[in-house]
């Protein structure tokens, strides 16, 4: 029951394992009757991983009706937090070995009956031989086909195992009454013909289909599984008595301190207290370079310690640590459903009724036109239309690629939030990219301090001081560090002013003092002398940011302060360049610096001096001209920018807030991770339309082929026993075509 008139619900979204399903008509199922269910805002089934994600209000239900409802139509559901990974993989483990051994003997009772009806039909007792072995074939190892076939037809829903169930059925009652009844058609003059092979066969091919499908599926998630591996399961306690004790990482609790020993896996996220190391990052940063490790600095789960050992206080555990939100997001992604897949959820759904109703016309249709042998032809080609259609191909097209594609961008430090912008960013067309902590380091330094004289330098200082220690702008940490190195001592201001986007203004003593951008202070009228005048075009003429500080609308202290170009920028420019996207950089330096920053990183279209409302101004500008915009950011300020952009990319290291707002996240520094990002998803769109083509080109034409369609041309009918293979083959190559993601390069 979708609520949305209701604003003031508080809602929870989970994402739980789903078991034993074995079709995409199976998800659409489970999915129409959760969203059906009271207190169930909105939810989604996806079934390459199994998963459904609920959105719901807890006041009204909870996961232990989701398991009622789930398991009233033959599936099941785990709501257990505790292990759900662990119950999931177990369950598909059982699940593969279940469908294994149903393969291998099955296909062992089968080839006796091949052999049997296609080299000795004639033989004396051959057809009772042939329902001895098919017996057990088709409702021992096939009985899953007609349980969960049942369960469906109680709740007037159908899917793969209806069709399944209900050719190898009919073919093998058809066949059985021929046998027991053979007189019944030879006193009509006609000779009973039994299908018992293909019965049998149908049930071996669609079992072989899906071992090789459940394979196939295993591999599109390994990202998660590669992730996961990153946490060890123990680690080693420091207990109150400095003795050390192994216990099992569910067992940490926050401020337990943790000794970590060279090579091994850091547990959980935490800030070291003793020790010092150096600490391979790269797993979840992707920077190369291990980082040095001492007293008071953070350290990250599933990271690797390298030379030194050292403790630490825990200090985020279990859901919280940064590779447990990674987890998360890479989960809920693969999870996530591209647009294009809910067109063919509403196909899946409607699929196998259509299916069984042309099977239906088949069937009379032979009966009214067909020649002597009509029924047998009605039945059998009614079969064949049953067994070819393949609603699983068409349910594994999207998600399939869309896990691959998700979880080759996590490999390479690129995590997307969902499908739809993975689906999305193939179209980009122009880029916006924030100047600092994008293109450059984002670790701004002071470089150049220059005082216009010596008068009441102490105190201007302070006074400098003061405002900056209650500045949050990025820019403001740099002079803090800068004067704390040495003797100053801040003051307490009696008035303090921030200028969105340009300064501060704060009083003190009875003088008005202000820092900010040259920009700002002749907008305040600031007297400049032509020294410091000069001074400031030289400094931005070298790409230095440039900062002005006025006691009474004179200026006295002019500082420079330099951000590092990112080594890879350039590189990532002239690569969106060459894939025909405009790039633009988004500023709020002033005019010069930002000349400088472009000339050397190869741009030529910027903008300086931009407040953080004009970046959403700006790519809304470029929307109206009908761009598909990309906006790259990595601070509070880039948010609304974000939110505005069609697709919103964070750069890991930038402000949570940004990376809440933004659909991608670099888990990187390294600029080139966007064209990664872009070619990705070309490549992964190419892939899902590749597998919706094959999965529809094969129904549209197998099914026609299956009823019989070709016979009044050339005589030719299929037989049922080809059509299941085809059938568990199409299935087969939508995962495979997927899975060649995987291999490729970004």
């Amino acid at each position: 029951m979708k609520q949305e008139d209701s604003p003031n619900i508080k809602s929870v979204r989970k994402t739980f394992p789903i078991l034993e399903m074995t079709c995409a008509a199976c998800a659409v199922s489970v999915e129409s009757m959760l969203r059906s269910s009271e207190g169930v805002l909105d939810a989604g089934v996806n079934f390459a991983n199994q998963d459904a994600w609920i959105e719901y209000d807890p006041e009204i239900t909870n996961p232990e009706k989701f398991q009622t409802v789930v398991r009233s139509i033959g599936y099941d559901i785990v709501i257990t937090e505790e292990n759900k990974n662990e119950i999931k993989e177990a369950a598909r483990i059982q699940h593969y070995e279940s469908i294994k051994k149903r393969t291998i003997w099955s296909s062992i009772l089968s080839l006796p009956i091949v052999i049997l009806g296609m080299f000795f039909m004639d033989l004396t007792g051959g057809n009772y031989i042939m329902m001895a072995l098919s017996t057990p074939v088709v409702f021992y190892f096939g009985k899953n086909f007609f349980i969960n076939a049942w369960k469906q037809a109680k709740h007037s829903k159908a899917n793969m195992d209806t069709l399944v169930a209900l050719s190898t059925g009919i073919a093998w009652l058809f066949s059985a009454f021929n046998t027991l009844f053979a007189d019944f058609w030879h006193e009509r003059g006609t000779h009973p013909h039994v299908y018992f092979e293909a019965a049998a066969v149908i049930i071996v091919f669609i079992s072989l289909g899906k071992l090789l499908e459940e394979k196939a599926k295993s591999n599109t998630s390994s990202a998660i599984k590669k992730l996961i591996g990153l946490q060890p399961q123990y680690v080693t306690l420091v207990t109150e008595e400095d003795q050390l004790k192994e216990i099992a990482i569910a067992s940490v609790q926050k401020g337990n301190i943790l000794l970590v020993k060279p090579g091994e896996k850091i547990p959980v996220d935490g800030t070291i207290t003793n020790g010092s190391s150096y600490v391979d990052e790269s797993m979840i940063t992707g920077e190369p370079v291990p980082v040095e490790k001492i007293v008071g600095k953070n350290v990250f789960a599933g990271t690797i310690n390298q030379k030194g050992s050292f403790r630490f206080r825990a200090e985020k555990i279990g859901s919280e640590t940064f590779l447990a939100q990674i987890i998360k997001m890479v989960e809920q992604a693969q999870g996530s459903k591209a647009p294009v897949q809910k067109l063919v959820d509403k196909i899946a759904g409607i699929f196998v009724p259509v299916v069984i109703g042309i099977s239906i016309l088949t069937f009379i249709s032979w009966m009214i036109w067909g020649n002597e042998n009509a029924f047998t032809y009605a039945l059998m080609n009614a079969v064949t239309v049953l067994v070819i259609a393949c609603p699983c191909a068409l349910g594994l097209a999207t998600p399939t690629a869309i896990m691959v594609g998700i979880g080759k961008g996590a490999e390479n430090n690129i995590l997307i939030k969902d499908a739809e912008s993975l689906e999305l960013a193939h179209s980009i067309n122009a880029v916006v990219l924030d100047k600092t902590g994008t293109i450059t380091e984002g670790k701004p330094e002071v470089s150049d301090v220059i005082f216009k004289d010596e008068h009441d330098l102490s105190e201007l200082q302070s006074v400098l001081l003061s405002i900056e220690l209650q500045s949050e702008h990025p820019l403001a940490e740099a002079v803090v560090q800068h004067f704390e190195n040495s003797a100053i001592k801040p003051v307490h201001l009696h008035r303090i002013e921030s200028v969105t986007g340009k300064g501060v203004i704060a009083d003190y003593n009875d003088q008005q003092y202000a820092i900010g951008s040259p920009s700002m202070m002749k907008e305040n009228k600031t007297t400049i002398d032509m020294v410091l005048q000069k001074r400031i075009d030289e400094l931005q003429k070298q790409a230095k940011t440039v900062i002005v500080f006025s006691k009474n609308s004179v200026a006295r202290i002019v500082l420079a302060i330099t951000d590092k170009i990112k080594e890879s920028s350039a590189a990532a420019i002239e690569r969106l360049h060459k894939m025909d996207i405009e790039v633009y950089m988004l500023t709020g330096d002033n005019q010069q610096t930002a000349r400088a920053i472009a000339d050397q990183v190869g741009l030529t279209t910027y903008k300086a001096e931009v407040m953080p409302a004009e970046k959403a101004a700006f790519i809304e500008q470029l929307q109206k001209q009908g761009k598909i915009v990309a906006m790259v950011g990595d601070g509070i300020n880039d948010s609304h920018a974000l939110a505005t952009a069609d697709v919103s990319i964070a750069m890991g290291k930038g402000s949570d807030i940004a990376m809440d707002v933004a659909k991608m996240t670099l888990i990187t520094s390294d600029l080139t991770s966007i064209p990664k990002a872009i070619q990705l998803s070309k490549k992964t769109v190419a892939t899902i339309k590749q597998n919706l083509f094959w999965a529809f080109i094969y129904n549209i034409i197998g099914i026609p082929i299956a009823a019989g369609v070709l016979f009044a041309v050339n005589g030719f009918l299929l037989n049922p026993m080809i059509a299941g293979a085809a059938m568990a083959l199409s299935s087969v190559s939508v995962v495979s075509n997927s899975l060649r993601l995987k291999l490729s390069s970004i």
